[in-house]
Parts: structure tokens; sequence; C-alpha cells
């Protein structure tokens, strides 16, 4: 894993970006914060499971449908199964030791 800060990379809401084998940061400071390092840390761990093409488009098309579905990308965005997993296992910094692979299915 390698944490790379680039700050123009990001509209004003997003901290962090995975991107196997990297995790890309908004800014230098969030090097630090543990729960963030630790939710892409997770992404991370889902695009291995789903050896990172696949991740890319599960995720797509589930945020697709999650627009649709709610008719707000922001919403869509925060229920997909991937960012509910991370989201709910975030302050968990142990949670990686303990996941069961594909976890990201109990969240669909």
């Amino acid at each position: 894993m390698f944490v790379v800060v680039i700050s123009w990379l990001f509209a004003k809401n997003f901290r962090g970006l995975a991107i196997y084998p990297f995790i890309f940061l908004r800014d230098r400071e969030l090097k630090e914060n543990l729960k963030i390092i630790n939710h892409e840390k997770i992404h991370l761990r889902q695009q291995i499971e789903l050896l990172w093409v696949f991740f890319f488009l599960w995720y797509g098309t589930e945020f697709l449908i999650r627009w649709i579905q709610f008719g707000n990308p922001l919403v869509a965005y925060f229920n997909i199964s991937f960012e509910k997993e991370a989201y709910a296992n975030e302050y968990d910094l142990s949670y990686l030791n303990k996941r069961k692979v594909w976890n990201f299915t109990n969240y669909l």
C-alpha cells in the first residue's frame, strides 16, 4: 500500500480514494487519520477480492442502480455495498484481520 497526497484530484466532499495499491488523499494531514486510512484499506481488500477490474465494474453498476433507485447521486454513493461495509467498519482498526472474504455482499 502506498499513500499519495493529491489535493487537486478531489471534490470538496471527498477525502480519499483507493486504487490498488495506492491510497490517494486530499490533504497531507489525512495521512494521520487512522479512520480514513482504514476505510480506504477496506476498499483495497475489496479490490483484491474482485481482481481490481471487477471491483470497479461492480462499483459503477451498483452506483448507477442506486442513483436510479434513490434519485440522488450522494445517497446512491452511501448505499453502495462497498461503501456501506467500509463506513460501518472504519473505526475498527482490527477489522481487516477478522473480515471474511466477500463480506461486502452482506451489505447489498
